[in-house]
This record gives C-alpha cells, structure tokens and sequence, in this order.
C-alpha cells in the first residue's frame, strides 16, 4: 500500500506538457472513465465529465475516449472494468472510492493497462492514484458560514464515514470556528454519494435544527436547492451550482480534473505512461473555491482571499496545530502538522462538531 506522492511541480504546469519530439503514437491511445452517477448530476461525476471532454478538445483524435455512467460500488464495477480493459482501453480512470478493490483486482488481470484511481489510498505497479485536498476550499467555506451564519449552527449533509469525508467536515468547521468559535455543526448522514430525495430529507432535517448554512458531501445540488426554498444559504460541492440557486448560493468547492487528464493523456500519446500517485490542492490548480454571492461582505472576502494565499505559499496548513476533539483534549499541538498519512486516516470529530461518528 502507498500514499499520496504529493506532485508540487506537478499540476502546476499540466497543460503545458510538451509533447517530446519522439512523435505520437500511429494509433489514437483507448481511454475510459467508470462514473459512478450521471454527468447530468451537477456535481462529482459532471466534474469528471468536464476533464474527460477537456481531453478530447485538447488531443482530438489523438485519443478515443468513451465513458460508463451510473456503474454502482459493487461487483458490478469490476465486471465493467474488465469489460474496458478488455475492449482495447489501454488507460482507464475509476471515479469513485468505492472503486478501490475492484480496480486493484481488474488491474492483476490486465498488467499492460494502466489504472488510475480516484480517491483511494491503494496502488500497484499499474494502479495509480489521484485526489484533491478538498479540505482546503472546505475551511475557506467554513470563514463565509463562520462570519454570515446568525444562528451559530451550520449544517452538513454526509454520503460515508470514511476519511475523505470527515476531514472535510471537520475542515469547514475549523474554519468557521477560526473567525467564530461559537459556531457549531451538524451532521446528517445519507449513505449515498448520489440521492437526490436523501440528501434533500437530510438538508430539510438541519435547517429544522436550525442551521442556516448548508454545507454538503453528496453529489447532486438537492442540498442547494432546498436551501433555496427555505430562505437559507447553502455552499455548492465539486462543480460551480451558482446557477441552481443563485441568491441561497454563497460560494462553491470545486474539484478540476481536466489538466490532470490532459496531462495523463499527452503522456500516453507519447507512449511513456504516467504513473506517480498525485494529492494536490488550491496551489496546484486541483481545486478551488468560486463564484462567490456578492452577499458576502468585502471584509470577509479579503480575509477568504488572505488565507487562500496563505495556503497555496504554504504559510498555513489547514492539518496543523492546535486542534482539539469534541471533548476539548488536544489532538494536533501548536508547532505539529499531520502527514499526508494522517490526514488520510482521520476518524475523529474536532471541537465544533455535534454528535457521533458512525462506525
């Protein structure tokens, strides 16, 4: 098992990848993207989509791309992952964590092609990984909620207990505890990545406890939407939602895939395949906070603006110290900051942070 091989110099200059003067390859490079929603969804797989198409603007006919949609986390994925591999995909991209095992075991049977995970902690010689640190938009989220919130309660709609999703939670609520450490967060859990009616129920349950900004782990705009017909303000997640709802709409967490495909494709067109595991954030281009409400006082859209600098210079670190749990003990001391490790196998609450976490 490896983790992240963070690529500093990386992302910076994915679509500045030159093509080498060894030529391109005589036949278009096969690539396939396994989505695990739809790209109508608005969110996560619309993400994805926008980086599959940004490849194929870039590279033309130089790459056949081809995509499967709606591909649940289950026996049913490797099934389709063979199914690629076996048609002649010579790169295939797995979207969803829940994709992990499945493509580690597809990836055995077929060594000449390469896989690339999204999301997981797992790789092999021809599985690699990729992620974003969604943490950090997540806290400068949590500095707007912090400062607009009146109530003091924010709200969180979760899909699953896992790693990436509680670091998220936590990050939103350091920030806003940052700039107003009266604030508090609840959480609603939909063990989904992608149900519309849930994660409607579940943003319709926070507001009735009074929170007033809405925050989401889910893939489609439902939070967003009921945040809207409730007179409450709500965060987009994973694409730009301002147009769904665009007076509830405060600001949207972004992820931007398209220079890492682009990048990955370019190097396979010259026949040398990309095959570092990459974790990049803000600085690298991976992520993004955008589309801010004009709502939002200057004042507090400076001071987004400060700390956004301050973590793409790496002058502040959303995983450093201090940071306690719920129950006031210190987890992280001032001076200390968490491993890419840590932060990938976090199962704790911060201070802030109501209730239990699932097991």
């Amino acid at each position: 098992m490896k983790f992240w091989k963070t690529k500093l110099a990386l992302l910076g200059a994915l679509c500045l990848l030159a093509v080498s003067g060894t030529g391109f390859a005589a036949d278009p490079v096969k690539m396939a993207w396994v989505y695990f929603g739809p790209p109508g969804d608005g969110g996560w797989t619309f993400a994805h989509d926008l980086g599959m198409k940004m490849v194929q603007k870039e590279l033309g006919g130089k790459v056949i791309a081809s995509t499967v949609e709606n591909v649940p986390e289950s026996a049913d994925a490797e099934r389709v992952i063979r199914d690629l591999a076996s048609k002649g995909n010579q790169y295939i991209f797995t979207t969803s964590f829940g994709y992990m095992e499945q493509t580690l075991k597809a990836a055995k049977s077929f060594p000449k092609v390469e896989f690339y995970h999204n999301t997981g902690y797992k790789s092999a010689e021809n599985v690699h990984t990729y992620n974003s640190r969604m943490y950090e938009p997540a806290y400068l989220a949590g500095i707007i909620a912090g400062r607009m919130t009146k109530s003091n309660v924010l709200g969180y709609v979760a899909s699953f207990p896992i790693p990436e999703v509680v670091r998220n939670i936590n990050a939103y609520t350091m920030g806003a505890r940052s700039v107003n450490p009266k604030v508090t967060t609840k959480v609603v859990w939909v063990s989904s990545w992608f149900d519309p009616g849930k994660e409607r129920q579940a943003a319709e349950t926070l507001i009735g406890q009074g929170a007033d900004m809405l925050m989401q782990n889910t893939d489609s705009s439902a939070t967003l939407q009921a945040a809207a017909d409730k007179g409450v303000y709500a965060f987009g997640w994973n694409s730009d939602m301002s147009k769904v709802a665009p007076k509830a709409h405060l600001a949207s967490v972004t992820q931007i895939w398209g220079p890492y495909y682009v990048m990955v494709a370019k190097a396979a067109v010259e026949g040398k395949p990309f095959k570092d595991n990459v974790w990049g954030g803000m600085k690298e281009g991976m992520n993004g906070l955008v589309s801010l409400n004009s709502s939002i006082p200057a004042s507090v859209v400076k001071e987004v603006d400060a700390k956004k600098a301050d973590i793409v210079s790496g002058k502040f670190k959303v995983w450093s110290g201090p940071v306690k749990l719920q129950d006031g003990s210190v987890k992280l001391a001032a001076g200390e900051t968490f491993t890419d490790k840590d932060i990938d196998s976090i199962k704790f609450y911060v201070e802030g942070v109501d209730g239990q976490l699932p097991k």
